[in-house]
């Protein structure tokens, strides 16, 4: 987020893990992120790794343990709930543990995510519903099932 150009991740860069995410699905992600090849310079990140159930927790570590020694210069980041850190994934990572703080204004991680949501021909989009011709909207609330 340096610089407006910069692009989004892509879809091979992020794992969105849930109770339901296989072992499958977390050691093809960790083999792109840990085994060298061309793809160099991304970043993968996976998001609510403290959701996975135990077994693929485990499975998944180990896999991590195995595949670090051939790739000392992957770049991987794992993004936990702090109400959930004595699941299995952040205690077998903690000596990595980072807590974050976003480092931009609000306004600035508004404006740039706007920049590359934004669809250049409306006409045609459903995008043209939303405000400034943007296809992504968050919509959210405190009580659920009112309407969203």
């Amino acid at each position: 987020m340096n610089s407006p150009e910069q692009p989004l991740p892509t879809f091979d860069e992020v794992l969105l893990c849930t109770p339901q995410t296989t072992a499958e699905q977390v050691g093809l992600f960790l083999r792109r992120c840990l085994i060298p090849c061309s793809g160099g310079g991304k970043i993968y990140t996976m998001l609510y790794a403290d959701e996975l159930s135990y077994d693929v927790s485990c499975r998944a570590e180990e896999l991590f343990q195995d595949l670090q020694r051939y790739n000392g210069s992957y770049r991987l980041v794992i993004l936990c709930n702090c109400e959930r850190e004595h699941s299995y994934i952040p205690s077998a990572f903690s000596q990595y543990k980072v807590h974050m703080i976003p480092q931009r204004p609000r306004a600035e991680i508004q404006q740039y995510l706007q920049h590359h949501y934004r669809v250049a021909q409306p006409s045609s989009s459903a995008a043209s519903v939303f405000k400034d011709n943007v296809c992504v909207r968050i919509v959210s609330s405190r009580r659920a099932g009112v309407g969203k």
